[in-house]
């Protein structure tokens, strides 16, 4: 690998994770990210190839891109997801390849992508009682995730996996100690996430937010948690038990902004590269990338969208737009 200077934006911030999206489509319709009906999905062309999404990355780890964490949609959709995720945990500067899940289809694939390298899994439930589940999925998923999720951790190699949890008031309240009793009864990290104006209803609204330090005193007030140190650039602040096994942790961009050691960029399934979850400004790669552009060209036009990273992603200011696409079609 031709290493480069790194990577970095006009406010002094290194980059050092992308969040790489392999398609739109998904398998669940979560409330919080895409619409019941009618989604209008990518035409495959649109979509990265296998060749050029390695190509991809191999550039950004040339510039000192160190984690790489796959998304959706849901990856898994995406055919042969695995051999994708081979070729990814190989290139050399590449340190972790990780992804990000809604477990339905893990009991098919979680051996095939531990063989492949990946070690680190999120897996997103919001809920562990079925009917909720189906309430916020629109599909009756539960039992398939479970079984999933029992077959990872199963899998030799697997070493980390956390489950996510999106905290949504009227929703989330019921579901926090269910949550960390399933942390501490397995080993896992729970992690709760702040509800974002990523929704495609656009029915985000502050008072629905279920704040990471509310969850945070209601799980201490009957497992004591005990801080960790935060490592810098990290989303989540993380809490192990006072007594057990298992861990809590709380992204909370609401709340508690972590704009200022952001070390983020996101690539779109159809190659858009976005500085941050809420731009309302994307840098397309895909043209380069399919019109013979060399990687000296590649790593230009990366240098000059990551220079213009936003200082903060402006939620909480007065005349925040809401992006126009949903997670889904971004990236989680």
């Amino acid at each position: 690998m031709i290493e480069t200077e790194p990577l970095r934006d006009g406010h002094g911030r290194l980059i050092r994770d992308v969040r790489l999206s392999v398609t739109d489509r998904c398998n669940l319709r979560c409330q919080y990210c895409m619409p019941a009906e009618g989604m209008p999905w990518l035409d495959r062309d649109a979509i990265l190839r296998f060749d050029e999404l390695e190509r991809l990355v191999t550039v950004l780890a040339s510039m000192g891109v160190q984690d790489v964490r796959l998304t959706g949609g849901e990856p898994l959709v995406r055919r042969e997801f695995p051999r994708l995720a081979g070729l990814l945990s190989v290139i050399a500067g590449v340190r972790n390849v990780s992804v990000t899940t809604n477990g339905l289809l893990l009991e098919r694939d979680a051996a095939a992508l531990v063989r492949a390298g990946i070690r680190r899994f999120n897996i997103s439930i919001d809920s562990l009682e079925r009917q909720r589940f189906l309430e916020i999925t629109r599909r009756d998923g539960l039992p398939r995730v479970l079984r999933g999720l029992e077959v990872l951790a199963a899998a030799p190699g697997c070493t980390l996996i956390k489950i996510n949890v999106v905290g949504m008031r009227g929703f989330t309240e019921p579901e926090i100690l269910p949550m960390a009793e399933f942390a501490r009864t397995h080993g896992y990290e729970v992690r709760f996430i702040e509800f974002m104006p990523l929704d495609a209803d656009h029915a985000w609204d502050p008072s629905r937010v279920l704040t990471g330090e509310e969850i945070r005193a209601a799980i201490h007030a009957v497992y004591p948690l005990q801080a960790e140190p935060r490592p810098p650039s990290a989303t989540a602040r993380v809490y192990r038990f006072a007594s057990g096994q298992g861990k809590i942790g709380f992204i909370n961009p609401l709340s508690e902004p972590f704009c200022g050691d952001c070390d983020r960029v996101r690539v779109t399934a159809e190659g858009k590269l976005r500085t941050c979850l809420f731009s309302l400004h994307e840098t397309d790669l895909r043209a380069p990338l399919r019109n013979g552009a060399s990687d000296d060209d590649l790593r230009t036009v990366i240098r000059d969208a990551v220079w213009r990273k936003e200082l903060k992603h402006r939620v909480n200011d007065r005349g925040f737009r809401q992006p126009t696409r949903t997670m889904s079609q971004i990236g989680g």
